[in-house]
Parts: structure tokens; C-alpha cells; sequence
């Protein structure tokens, strides 16, 4: 398929965060060790997403650990690759309409498990989207946290 344009690729990519949900979830440890990659369910909140896992699970060890994240939605050959920070959040301390659209949206509802569950707001510091090998130069679409094109 041809190249998309920058505007595609960002059109493109905030379409699939509206639509899809589950993602791959990559973490590791404070000091890169204990390295895990696991499917999560999310929530697109219009500049952030939302994941829960248990705090005591590898994942949510290591993101209260050091907070760094990277997630991959799409298939191979239609990537987004997401780098974020991840802020842990009680899920008493989410806002009861948020945490409903989660519920709904996920199929899953962490307040259930309220005192082994956290839900993680990740704030993308850099995206990148491709298809194939003719989108991969000029793959990013973020940086900084700042898309590098308008709409």
C-alpha cells in the first residue's frame, strides 16, 4: 500500500486507541530487571490510557517500581508502538464515571478486586505507527509528548 501522510498516520492511530482494547504491555524493574511482557485491556482517554493490574503481579510490581512503559496494539504489519510513564492510581480514587466507562469498554472492572488491583494512567511520551516497510521512515508520530502534526 502507498505511504500515509503524517495526518493519516495520526488519524489512523487515535482511531485504533478509540476502538481497540487490549494492548501489550512491556515493564521492567527498577534497575531493568524482571522484564515482562503481558496483554492488558485499556481505556483511551482522549490524551492518556488506562490499564489496571494487580499490584502484586509483575507488572504492576514493576510499574510502581519505576513507572516506564511501553505498549504495541495493531498486528504486524499495522504497529503502534507506544512509550509512556505510568502513574499508579487507588481504584477508590478514580472517578466512579471513568472507572464505569473502563468496566464497560474492558469487560473487566478492577473495583471488584479494590484491594489487590491499581489502575495505571500512562501519559505517552513518544508514538510511533507503520505498516509496512515504506512507512518505517518518518514512523513517528510523538515525540515528547507532543504529536508532530495537527489534525
Amino acid at each position: 500500500p502507498p505511504v500515509r501522510s503524517a495526518q493519516e498516520r495520526k488519524r489512523d492511530t487515535l482511531q485504533r486507541l478509540a476502538q481497540d482494547i487490549d494492548a501489550w504491555v512491556a515493564t521492567a524493574g527498577a534497575s531493568g530487571d524482571s522484564p515482562c511482557l503481558a496483554p492488558f485491556s485499556f481505556l483511551w482517554e482522549g490524551t492518556t490510557l488506562l490499564i489496571a493490574a494487580p499490584a502484586t503481579g509483575v507488572t504492576g510490581r514493576n510499574l510502581l517500581a519505576n513507572g516506564q512503559v511501553r505498549l504495541g496494539l495493531g498486528s504486524t504489519r499495522d504497529v503502534v508502538l507506544i512509550t509512556g510513564t505510568a502513574e499508579p492510581i487507588l481504584p477508590r480514587d478514580l472517578p466512579e464515571a471513568l472507572a464505569d466507562t473502563f468496566a464497560i469498554k474492558t469487560g473487566f472492572d478492577p473495583r471488584h478486586n479494590a484491594d489487590s488491583y491499581r489502575y495505571f494512567r500512562i501519559t505517552p511520551q513518544r508514538i510511533r505507527a507503520w505498516r509496512e516497510e515504506n512507512e518505517l521512515a518518518g514512523r513517528d508520530v510523538m515525540r515528547d509528548g507532543a504529536w508532530l502534526v495537527e489534525d
